[in-house]
C-alpha cells in the first residue's frame, strides 16, 4: 500500500477584521472546525496582516479519493464561511 498526502493551500480575506486579535479569533474557529476532520492546518503566510491569511492543510491516507473528498469539503466549508472570502486555492496530491 502506498501513502498519499493531500495538500491544500488557501488564501483568505478575513472580512471585518480590525486587528490581529479579530483575525486570530476567526482562524481559531476555523482550525477548531477542521480539527474534527483529521486534518493538519497551519497559517503559512500573511501572519502580520489583519485581513489576509494563507492557510495550509494536510491530509494523509492510503486512499487518494478520500483525500480529494476531504480537501473538497474544506474548500466548500471555507467558501460558505460568513467571515472569510476564499481568494485562491491550490491542491497538490503526492503518492509516496
Amino acid at each position: 500500500a502506498s501513502m498519499v498526502i493531500g495538500i491544500l493551500e488557501v488564501r483568505l480575506t478575513i472580512m471585518g477584521a480590525r486587528s490581529l486579535k479579530d483575525k486570530r479569533r476567526v482562524l481559531k474557529s476555523l482550525k477548531d472546525r477542521f480539527s474534527k476532520m483529521n486534518v493538519s492546518v497551519a497559517e503559512v503566510n500573511d501572519q502580520d496582516k489583519w485581513q489576509a491569511s494563507t492557510l495550509g492543510f494536510a491530509v494523509v491516507s492510503n486512499d487518494a479519493g478520500y483525500i480529494n473528498s476531504v480537501l473538497d469539503r474544506i474548500t466548500l466549508s471555507l467558501s460558505e464561511h460568513p467571515e472569510v472570502e476564499l481568494i485562491h486555492q491550490q491542491v497538490e496530491i503526492m503518492h509516496i
